[in-house]
């Protein structure tokens, strides 16, 4: 048997196809009882995150099981298997070990160093022992990554060289692009401020946490299950009152402390609330947006403005609120005639940036209305948006199609993902900043054009991470990878010899005892005192024939390449296949139960 992942991530695949490809928990179970039903598969993992999903099986047929598990990646996420092969990755053997000790390190996320992907994997281990698809490979490889991830974060300085999908995506909300955040801190720029939290999973819990080390004023969190969004809502305040936030270390207020106040909300609340809210970290499971352009464009408007220059994230009394529209600059991006793409954008920069065949990438994030509107201006005619907003998923994908076509017709669209806004038009400062790490995504992309908002989501994320340079201290973690799936490497070999082993001194035990038994017959006279130095005497000899050799052959298994001794071993002691297949039944049922008493005895410890 030998170990294959197959999947994509944020480094192979564009975020729009990541979206489309995102699991729900009950897809992934089944995908789980799919993947073991098949013929090459005997084990298989499944690590889904908001960046990568990534099927881990034990084939016993590389090309069978390269062919299976990407046809159950393309069945389970509704992506047809053409259209999805082209982003797919497969790594076989020590470089599916390699590949996981990276990614449990942090050296494949999105922001390298980040230390929650070990969260995620404990998760998929747990998921697989729940289902029993996890057997003694996929067990003691994902154990070992969750080691060897612990051991880069506690022996180098990986922690320095990146931070939370969290802190970073704030740190982008704060900033824009690179590194550094313009005009002050991340602090600087958080306190005081309002924020809502939507979901109550362990990324937004970590969104909270981080917020209120920031100094926010304070945190709504809203969640389709009360009780977590309450429970959640109760822990920040209970921490805020165990622990003040030192004004100067988180807001910048000098000489006092912040305190962070946070209460929950419905779900059906988050319209209000986000009229009130300066930021908004939105990561739930729904399969559809949670916030919808026409939302967030009702949140800005519900605004009133604090002087000729910019908008109050405040909430004014009703008396004094008033349309924002005629303050804004309008949300159309077009330049000829409500056109809304620019298709002249980019021929200064035609050559340097570089073209989109289909066009696809100038058109990703444009809600069915926008790319309605684009079709009717091409025909001189009007749309209703209300019908638009209408439209269905196959609907948007027939409109993106066709503006494929158009824009194939008239000429190439520049390479971007979101048209900018038209020279000469001022874009407004922000009032609502809003991150997204959601996957499929929560946010209406087309918020990106929404005067008075900053969004950034997984698919901004991605980008500015490339801006962000890599730690010294990544060498050293490269250094204990190497070192980790050499030893992973050494212990599988080494331990798929040991049933043969095994095997081969249960066979020469027998061979003793049916020599001791010939002698009795023949020296039936023998007392038993000589009958059992004979006996222990040829014992002896066998032993120690056979000691150099088994010896020898579990350091030759150990190393690469050393998986033929095994064969080897069976067919010059012409060993029974079945003698040894029992061997690793019995050794991996002594397995199951071992981990079936550990996994009960940490029930019992939770409970």
């Amino acid at each position: 048997m030998s170990l294959l992942v197959v999947g994509l991530s944020h480094r192979s695949a564009p975020v729009s196809l990541l979206e489309r490809v995102a699991l729900s928990q009950d897809a992934q179970i089944k995908l789980l009882q799919d993947t073991v039903a098949t013929e090459p598969a005997t084990e298989a993992a499944l690590l889904a995150t908001c960046n990568r999903i990534e099927l881990y099986a034990d084939v016993d047929k590389f090309h069978a099981g390269v062919a299976e598990l990407s046809t159950l990646l393309a069945q389970h996420s509704g992506v047809g298997l053409d259209e999805l092969t082209p982003y797919l990755y497969v790594h076989y053997e020590d470089r599916a070990v390699h590949h996981l000790f990276s990614v449990a390190c942090g050296l494949d996320s999105m922001v390298v160093g980040e230390g929650q992907v070990l969260g995620q994997i404990k998760d998929s281990l747990a998921l697989s022992q729940d289902l029993h698809s996890a057997g003694r490979l996929l067990n003691d490889l994902f154990q070992q990554a969750l080691r060897v991830g612990k051991r880069a974060h506690s022996e180098t300085g990986i922690d320095r060289a990146g931070q939370s999908l969290v802190t970073f995506g704030l740190q982008q909300l704060a900033g824009g692009r690179g590194s550094g955040v313009a005009g002050g801190s991340v602090e600087s720029w958080a306190a005081g401020k309002k924020a809502l939290v939507i979901g109550a999973g362990s990324m937004s819990s970590l969104a909270a946490a981080t917020l209120a080390r920031l100094g926010v004023a304070e945190i709504v969190v809203a969640n389709r299950t009360a009780d977590r969004a309450e429970r959640l809502a109760q822990i920040i305040n209970e921490n805020s009152e165990n622990s003040q936030y030192e004004g100067s270390g988180a807001g910048g207020h000098e000489g006092g402390a912040v305190s962070v106040s946070a209460r929950a909300v419905p779900i059906e609340s988050v319209p209000f609330e986000l009229t009130r809210a300066d930021i908004a970290v939105s990561c739930t499971g729904a399969t559809g947006l949670v916030l919808t352009a026409e939302i967030i464009a009702a949140a800005v408007e519900g605004r009133v403005p604090t002087d000729e220059a910019g908008l109050s994230s405040r909430t004014a009394s009703q008396g004094d609120v008033r349309d924002v529209r005629g303050v804004l600059p309008p949300t159309s991006i077009g330049t000829d005639d409500g056109c809304p793409l620019d298709l002249s954008a980019g021929q200064a920069v035609q050559e340097s940036a570089g073209f989109s065949v289909m066009g696809e990438a100038a058109v990703a994030g444009m809600d069915a209305a926008t790319l309605e509107q684009h079709a009717a201006w091409v025909d001189n005619g009007t749309v209703d948006r209300r019908e638009a907003a209408r439209r269905t998923p196959d609907d948007d994908r027939e409109l993106i199609a066709a503006l494929a076509l158009t824009a194939a017709t008239l000429g190439r669209i520049p390479e971007q993902r979101r048209p900018e806004m038209p020279a000469g038009v001022p874009r407004p400062p922000a009032v609502l900043w809003l991150l997204d790490l959601a996957m499929p995504r929560d946010v209406d992309a087309a918020a990106h054009r929404l005067a008075g908002v900053r969004l950034v989501d997984i698919e901004s994320l991605a980008e500015a991470s490339a801006d962000v340079p890599m730690a010294a201290d990544v060498d050293q973690v490269r250094r204990i990878v190497a070192d980790e799936v050499a030893a992973f490497g050494a212990a599988l070999r080494a331990a798929h010899i040991t049933p043969t082993v095994v095997a081969l001194r249960a066979m020469a035990a027998d061979v003793v005892a049916g020599e001791i038994a010939r002698l009795d017959g023949r020296l039936p006279g023998l007392d038993e005192k000589h009958r059992a130095e004979i006996t222990q005497t040829v014992r002896r000899v066998v032993d120690k024939l056979l000691h150099a050799p088994t010896v020898r052959v579990k350091q030759l298994a150990a190393e690469p390449g050393g998986a033929g001794y095994a064969d080897a071993l069976r067919t010059l002691f012409d060993l029974d296949q079945e003698t040894v297949a029992s061997v690793s039944r019995a050794d991996q049922a002594d397995e199951n139960a071992d981990q079936n008493a550990w996994t009960n005895a940490g029930s019992r410890g939770r409970a």
